[in-house]
């Protein structure tokens, strides 16, 4: 799929310096790689140890005490594991289930709510269906906080709740038998203080943690090595937590490093290896933006489209072939993701071109009736990149309803934002939820242009300084005795970079030697630094069509190209523009 190039050149400006105190902190690390670690806010080497042993003790996360009794007392009673149609919530349940087997527990299932009949979390609607099979728990894995309903009716019908979740609590939680969440207190259900070392965890973070509890009181009761099973599953954790675009922060990283580090060493579920091996990755190279940009997609694809419970069965058997069978079929759902995105992101396109004419809002919305609910998300993102600022996309979920898709910027927290125009306007939003990155939300399609004027009235409110220019934050020149393949190698080791943890990225004056296209929209060059230097390889994704001569200033990453056996130093190439 192209991807049209932003109108203009957007402004770069250089990551702030490090304090030179902290780059002393991390002495005997390359220079240039201790000028970046610190430029992220490590100040410490202890900070760059991802060994299991630094993890955030487990104890002290909130609610897992009182979660771990309530399933020990439904041990040998049926539990339904109830999921989300993404790749977080597919993978949090493929590690529940596969701990609980694991665990022996006696009989363990799932549901995932189709998007299309029974929308987000656990409605009634999903209980009532779960209900038929007879469970005595439910437990949902990266949704449940915002289910009152759900949880009221379960009750209702004689099931227990366990709610793990990550996203925010609103100003009332669901009265489930037992919550973990790391912003909840599990004593009052209130929002919790910043008692957890990694608030920032994924949905497969908090279920991480809880099967991690479980399997410690498992131990303690005489079960051999159960603790030890829950870290067999730690490349869901990985793919999991990159997907859904929590913040690296240090916890984080070991969760995402332990993780990759199985994959490369083909200790994986197969179904991980068989999604990277379709999008033409090499499991034992994989990085964070493998995970990130390859096997997400396609998983999230089946509940894009179809029914997560595609994606959620190839990570769940341990057979090769059915691995490499379902993730096929899950190749091919991405391709019709693909085509029909396409068709909604120029539809979007053309509407905040012409609306840019008039001077863009803050708070761009786009709505199309013929949209895809399922694809309203990405639509947001990229009409997010496009204009620089939040976006939020609507489909009609069903007459006279629209469901929106909500993506931000940093420095805006999308999720407070959509409470804000709740609470200044009563009864505008049917309902919401989310984070500080991307939010959903639903509304009355009556009420949609009240609503675009409502968020950019509350927007400047809350953050009167929110940053709209676009801008490319780089860390600086990298000088061209690092321009070589131990120096690229050298980085790839040092992430995993992702949210919060950004990789690096460098601005430089180079010399163009050549340019070709490649594929079908792909600008392949070669350049030389300016100042002199090796002559290297660069690549320009969806930039084919302008033909550029003399001195180029480049915005790019460093990677390492593998073909054919044989790898290279490569420059990835973000921005172009002529001196």
């Amino acid at each position: 799929m192209s991807v049209a190039p932003p109108r203009a050149a957007r402004p770069v400006r250089r990551r702030a310096a490090p304090d030179a105190s902290t780059g002393a902190a991390l002495a005997g690390v390359d220079p240039v790689l201790a000028a970046l670690y610190a430029a992220r806010g490590i100040t410490d080497a202890a900070q760059l140890d991802y060994s299991l042993q630094q993890l955030a003790p487990v104890g002290t996360l909130s609610g897992l005490r009182e979660a771990v009794e309530l399933l020990l007392a439904h041990r040998q009673r049926r539990i339904v594991v109830i999921g989300d149609f993404d790749a977080d919530g597919a993978t949090s349940t493929a590690l529940v289930l596969r701990c609980l087997r694991g665990f022996a527990f006696a009989d363990v299932d799932y549901r995932v709510p189709n998007r299309f009949d029974y929308g987000y979390g656990l409605t009634p609607e999903i209980v009532r269906v779960a209900h038929a099979s007879g469970p005595s728990l439910l437990l949902t894995v990266d949704n449940g906080i915002s289910s009152i309903e759900g949880v009221a009716e379960a009750h209702r019908l004689g099931m227990a709740v366990l709610i793990t979740d990550h996203h925010l609590p609103g100003r009332q939680v669901p009265d489930a038998d037992a919550i973990v969440n790391p912003h909840v207190r599990a004593s009052t259900g209130a929002a919790a203080a910043a008692s957890f070392a990694s608030p920032h965890l994924a949905g497969v973070g908090v279920a991480f943690y809880l099967m991690a509890a479980l399997g410690r009181a498992l131990q303690e009761r005489g079960r051999e090595d159960a603790a030890k099973v829950p870290a067999r599953y730690l490349d869901l954790v990985a793919l999991g937590t990159v997907a859904d675009v929590v913040s690296l922060d240090h916890n984080n990283r070991i969760l995402v490093a332990q993780g990759l580090a199985r994959i490369r060493s083909g200790r994986s579920v197969p179904g991980i290896g068989a999604l990277l091996r379709c999008a033409g990755r090499d499991p034992a190279r994989a990085g964070s933006a493998d995970l990130g940009f390859a096997a997400a997609p396609r998983l999230n694809a089946a509940g894009r489209l179809d029914d997560m419970a595609a994606g959620i069965e190839c990570l769940l058997t341990d057979d090769p072939a059915e691995a490499a069978r379902m993730a096929a079929e899950l190749d091919g759902i991405n391709s019709a993701r693909r085509e029909i995105e396409e068709g909604m992101r120029r539809e979007a396109f053309a509407f905040v071109d012409a609306m840019s004419a008039r001077a863009l809002p803050d708070c761009v919305c786009v709505f199309e009736p013929s949209w895809h609910q399922g694809i309203v998300g990405l639509v947001a993102a990229r009409v997010r990149e496009r204009c620089h600022r939040p976006a939020i996309a609507f489909a009609r979920e069903q007459p006279g309803v629209l469901k929106g898709s909500a993506r931000s910027v940093p420095g805006v927290h999308i999720r407070d934002l959509l409470e804000a125009v709740s609470t200044a306007v009563p009864g505008l939003v049917a309902k919401f939820g989310g984070h500080a990155m991307a939010a959903g939300l639903s509304l009355a399609e009556e009420r949609l242009e009240a609503f675009s004027r409502a968020v950019c009235e509350q927007l400047p409110r809350l953050y009167p300084k929110a940053d709209f220019s676009g801008a490319i934050v780089t860390d600086g020149p990298l000088p061209a005795a690092s321009l070589n393949l131990p120096f690229a190698r050298a980085l790839r080791a040092a992430g995993p970079w992702g949210a919060g943890f950004p990789e690096p990225l460098w601005s430089g004056d180079f010399e163009l030697v050549e340019q070709r296209t490649v594929g079908e929209s792909h600008l392949k060059l070669r350049v030389r630094p300016a100042d002199g230097g090796p002559t290297l390889d660069a690549i320009a994704f969806h930039r084919a069509g302008t033909a550029w001569r003399g001195k180029l200033r480049l915005v790019f990453r460093l990677d390492v190209n593998e073909w054919r056996g044989t790898e290279t130093p490569q420059l990835v190439v973000e921005q172009i523009t002529a001196l």
